[in-house]
């Protein structure tokens, strides 16, 4: 994990493999940022963690080839904004955008909706070989739940 620049336009990188354990990395990098930028509403951080969290374990539960998945977290503070980018070299797919919450007794599904409903922009592409996410949350909004 390393933090470059200054205090306004800080980044915060985690690179590695896509595996459980790379989750507890994640949780630190976002802390990490947190305790750089007190002026964070912790609420915002919260809402931001559990959504880029959710993205993180789809990549971790999901990637193929297990174990294999190779990916680059990048997280950004701005004034105005919370920026996660990630960078994966799992399989191809296509996310399923805009789907409902699924019922009470499905056993998944939840992830993207759930990180669709805490930002404010989510967008998902794929070039050559990379799987990219880039996901937004506007500091001091109210979550749109």
């Amino acid at each position: 994990m390393t933090g470059d620049g200054g205090a306004e336009a800080r980044e915060y990188v985690l690179e590695g493999f896509a595996v459980p354990d790379q989750l507890d990395a994640v949780h630190a990098l976002l802390a990490e940022a947190a305790t750089d930028h007190p002026e964070l509403d912790p609420t915002d951080v919260m809402l931001f963690e559990t959504a880029i969290i959710e993205i993180a374990n789809n990549v971790v539960e999901y990637g193929e080839p297990e174990g294999e998945v190779r990916w680059r977290f990048t997280i950004r503070v701005r004034e105005d904004e919370i920026e996660a980018e990630l960078d994966d070299t799992g399989q191809s797919f296509t996310p399923a955008r805009g789907k409902d919450m699924p019922g009470e007794d499905a056993e998944g599904g939840r992830g993207l909706p759930l990180a669709e409903a805490l930002l404010d922009q989510i967008d998902f592409s794929r070039a050559d070989d990379t799987n990219h996410w880039r996901m937004v949350r506007r500091l001091g909004q109210t979550p749109p739940l």
